[in-house]
This record gives C-alpha cells, sequence and structure tokens, in this order.
C-alpha cells in the first residue's frame, strides 16, 4: 500500500499542532503569571501591587492577542514572540529594581518562564534563540537604566546572573529536538490516517466484490443445473432412440438372407455406429465425470489415418445431398496413436458434420492429414462464406450458449462442437480454429507413437 502525502495536508495538520502547543502556553500563562504577585508580595512588598497591576495588564494584553490571531488566522511564531517579549521585558525589569538579595529568586524565575516556553512551544530552534538573546538584551538595557543601587556586573552575575544565563542557553537546545519529535508524530498520524482510509475503501471494495462474485456463483450454479438436466433429458431421449436403431437394426440382420450384399453392408454400419453411439453416450451423460481429471478412456493403438477415412466415407452422401464437395488428402501412410478410439473418431465425426451443416451449396470442403514434428495434425478447410469468428467463439465454447439455445436457430447452440473441443483436451490434444475472409478453418493434432 502506497500512501502519499502532499505538501497542504501536512501543512495544514503541523499548523493545527502548532496552534494546539501555543494554546497550551497562552492559557497557562493567563492563569498563572498572576499568581507570581505572591512572590512579589514575599520579597519585593513595597512593589508588589504595581507589578500585580502590570501582570494583569499583560495577560489581558495576551488574551487579546491571542484571540485576534486565531480570528484573524494569523502566524501563530508571531504571537509567540510577542507574548514572549512581554514576559521578558516585566521580568527584566523586577530582576533589575529589586534588591540584591532578591535578585536570585527572580532571575530564577525568568529562567523558569523561559524553560517554560521552550518545553512547550512548537516552532524552529532559531525563535527560541532569537527570543533568549532579546531577554539577554533587555536585561542588559534595564541594568544600565535602572541600576540605582550601582551594582556591579559581577555582583549581579553572582546573585543568579549566571544560574539564569545557564538555563536559558541550555532550554534552547529543546525545541530543536521537540520540533522533530512532533513533525514527525504528525507525519506518522497523516500516514495511518490515510492507510486507515485506504484500508477502508479497500475493504468496501472487496465486499463489493464478494457480492458480485456470489452473485455469479449462483448464476453459474443455475447453468449448471440447466446444462446437466439438459444433458440428463437429451441422453435419456437419445437412449430411446439408440434402442429403437439396435433393434430394428437388429431384426432387418436376422433376416439377412434376404438382404443384398450392400444392404448386409449397410446394417454392420448401422450397428457399429450404434454401438459407438451408446458407447458415448455412457460417458456423457455425466458431463462432470467428463471435465474430471478421473474420466477414463478405452485407450487403444490403432492407425488415425484410417479412421479419419472411415469418417469420412460416412459422410460423402451427407455432402452430397448438400451439393458439396469433400476433397480428401487425408495421408495414405499409417500414423499409429494410443487414444480412445471411438472419441477421437466423434471429434473428427463433429466438426466434419459441422462443416457441412453450415458450409453452402456448390462449396468445396478439404480434408487433410499429415506428420508434423511427431504429431498427426487434422485439418477441414473450409473456403466458403466465413461463419464468423464470434460465432465459432460461441459455438466451440463449453456448453456456454446452452441457456440461451434456442430451438429455432440452430446454429446458436454448438453443443457438437463444444464436446469436440473439450474431448480433444482431455485426450491430451490440441484444437484451433478461425474464420476470416479466406473461409473457415478447424485443426486438431495429437502425438503419435515412435
Amino acid at each position: 500500500m502506497f500512501v502519499q502525502i502532499s505538501k497542504e495536508e501536512y501543512k495544514r495538520e503541523i499548523s493545527k499542532k502548532a496552534w494546539y502547543q501555543t494554546n497550551n502556553i497562552i492559557w497557562t500563562i493567563i492563569f498563572l503569571y498572576p499568581l507570581f504577585s505572591i512572590v512579589d508580595f514575599i520579597f519585593a512588598n513595597s512593589i508588589w501591587l504595581q507589578f500585580f497591576i502590570i501582570r494583569i495588564i499583560t495577560v489581558m494584553i495576551i488574551y487579546g492577542l491571542n484571540a485576534f490571531f486565531q480570528a484573524k488566522k494569523y502566524n501563530y511564531r508571531t504571537l509567540l514572540h510577542i507574548t514572549f517579549f512581554l514576559l521578558s521585558v516585566t521580568s527584566a525589569i523586577l530582576c533589575n529594581i529589586v534588591n540584591i538579595q532578591q535578585e536570585t529568586t527572580y532571575y530564577l524565575i525568568f529562567a523558569v518562564i523561559i524553560l517554560f516556553f521552550n518545553l512547550q512551544v512548537f516552532w524552529e530552534p532559531i525563535h527560541s534563540i532569537i527570543q533568549t538573546l532579546i531577554a539577554l538584551l533587555l536585561l542588559a538595557v534595564f541594568y544600565t537604566v535602572l541600576n540605582v543601587n550601582d551594582y556591579s556586573l559581577d555582583l549581579v552575575i553572582n546573585n543568579g546572573g549566571q544560574m539564569f544565563f545557564i538555563i536559558a542557553f541550555i532550554s534552547c537546545l529543546i525545541p530543536n529536538a521537540r520540533y522533530k519529535v512532533i513533525a514527525r508524530d504528525v507525519r506518522s498520524q497523516i500516514l495511518i490516517e490515510k492507510s486507515n482510509e485506504q484500508l477502508k475503501e479497500q475493504n468496501h471494495d472487496i465486499n463489493e466484490k464478494n457480492n458480485i462474485i456470489d452473485r455469479q456463483y449462483e448464476q453459474l450454479r443455475k447453468l449448471d443445473d440447466q446444462k446437466n438436466s439438459f444433458i440428463n433429458i437429451a441422453g435419456h431421449d437419445l437412449k430411446n432412440l439408440i434402442g429403437s436403431i439396435v433393434m430394428s437394426n437388429n431384426m432387418l440382420r436376422e433376416e439377412d438372407y434376404r438382404l443384398s450384399a450392400d444392404q448386409k453392408e449397410y446394417t454392420g454400419y448401422i450397428a457399429e455406429s450404434a454401438e459407438k453411439m451408446q458407447y458415448m453416450l455412457n460417458k456423457l451423460m455425466d458431463v462432470k465425470e467428463l471435465e474430471s481429471p478421473e474420466m477414463k478412456f478405452n485407450m487403444e493403438i490403432f492407425d488415425i489415418n484410417t479412421e479419419v477415412i472411415h469418417v469420412y466415407k460416412g459422410l460423402i452422401e451427407t455432402a452430397q445431398m448438400k451439393n458439396i464437395h469433400l476433397i480428401d488428402n487425408i495421408l495414405k501412410l499409417p500414423l499409429n496413436v494410443k487414444l480412445d478410439k471411438v472419441f477421437v473418431g466423434q471429434v473428427f465425426q463433429n466438426l466434419l458434420s459441422n462443416s457441412i451443416k453450415f458450409s453452402q451449396t456448390n462449396n468445396n470442403i478439404k480434408i487433410v492429414t499429415s506428420l508434423q514434428r511427431q504429431k498427426f495434425v487434422f485439418e477441414i478447410i473450409d473456403e466458403g462464406v466465413a461463419i464468423g469468428q464470434e460465432e465459432l467463439d460461441m459455438m466451440f465454447n463449453k456448453l456456454k450458449t446452452l441457456n440461451d439455445a434456442s430451438g429455432t436457430i440452430e446454429s446458436k447452440l454448438g453443443l457438437g462442437l463444444s464436446i469436440a473441443k473439450l474431448m480433444t483436451k482431455e485426450l491430451g490434444g490440441e484444437l484451433s480454429y478461425r474464420s476470416d475472409d479466406n473461409g473457415n478453418y478447424f485443426r486438431v493434432e495429437f502425438y503419435v507413437i515412435n
């Protein structure tokens, strides 16, 4: 997950954090600064009332400035500088007008104010250094102007001045670390919030996709039920039809003495075809079994070119009824494969019979077999009107259009081609096709035995 923080977002959050810290400082000063008059009452009794009034006025000014700066959304740093300056002025005056015995106390108070400021403030460290230098400058100015008792500089330094200098300058190191820590925390907080938002959006998207998947699964389940229902109904009807064919053919063969040689040959073809149909029907009754890796085939070694010739001869008469010319380019050399003979024959049967079914009258269809790179290749080349790639995709897509099939639109079912594609795959072969301006093309490949 990649989260990016814009400069505007970062500045906005930094500003919020800075104003939060600034309010902590301002309101702490407003509540606590007047209480310093208690120290004035104890250590500078003669002037405590005047300075109490000054402290109240200072607090009121700071309160007014805070309200004004927030209303106008001015820079918080300016407010802090003014507040720091006002406190430094009053503290510097007190440090220079009290007796030398009380100077240590007031220098310590002044140092505590600077330390508190630097512990709470959120700004760049250069601002604290500037305010500390201003505090030293004010002390120097008021020492020159208000030193009515002519205290020496060494005496002032020894009575609290030295401690003030040390605390003030050491406290200037705090804002640097504090600024970095808070800035890092602000960035981390933004990252966490944005990450949480992204996670919420992703969770919402996942829920939406899960709902879509659930709906699609339900549709697929219904289609699967319809497909199985169709197969079961069709299988039951086909069994009855095949049974009728077998029974009728057996009745004819029982009186073979009345049949001619050609008629006996035809009844043999009928018996063989019926047997294959019965075998295939038993296999195809359960489509789930056909799609399962546990599907069991009757694997045998045979000459696949002979099987192609058998299919070719069986469909010549069908082609002639539509005035379609079948061109024999079948390889005359034997090519042995180890496959299920019935299923392989049905693959060729389905492809060629469908080509005849959808071809135009007076069309030529080439049946070609060859050996290419240790593979047997079966090709059907139809140079007539193209069926259309989309139409072929639909017809070859495994039982996909079963739910939309209509009894009045023959080409929309494509069940034979779907089964041919599935059987080819299960037998370890490859089936490809195309339909373009040059016509229709079908290709099947199987490995041959060395």
